[in-house]
């Protein structure tokens, strides 16, 4: 068995990627130190076997700790656990989950035929909305 066996968990129903949960759970399970420096991590294959999904998605979370500096690969040995993450670590995970939530937005307004205008002038809307202490709420409603 694994050392991630059971401790990465996803949810295929979440707007959030499927590669940046595993990242995103990797990253918090080495700050908790429940993975330590020099663990190994399971190949690719067997951790995409293991939560039944594709390799590339396992292999894009595995590129993105890797260009973190929390995992190293090393052709022919293994992927381990490379330091206990940073801030910095931790921060650079978060911004690339922001992206890609942004890039998504982005591209449905597009697909939708919304202007960049419109875009700019909802988003500048709702965070002034959420400056002042409104928060965005994530449930859809219709304004009746």
């Amino acid at each position: 068995m694994n050392i991630l066996a059971g401790k990465i968990q996803v949810d295929f129903r979440s707007d959030e990627p499927i590669y940046l949960q595993i990242a995103r759970q990797v990253e918090q399970l080495a700050s908790r130190h429940a993975l330590k420096s020099g663990d190994q991590l399971p190949t690719v294959r067997e951790l995409a076997t293991e939560l039944r999904i594709n390799f590339n998605t396992v292999s894009r979370a595995y590129r993105i700790l890797d260009e973190s500096g929390l995992i190293s690969t090393q052709r022919g040995r293994g992927t381990y656990i490379w330091e206990i993450p940073s801030a910095e670590t931790s921060r650079k995970l978060r911004e690339e989950g922001l992206s890609v939530l942004t890039r998504r937005y982005l591209g449905e307004a597009a697909r939708m035929g919304y202007s960049l205008l419109e875009v700019q002038s909802i988003l500048q809307e709702q965070l002034s909305a959420w400056q002042s202490g409104k928060a965005p709420s994530h449930e859809i409603s219709e304004d009746k």
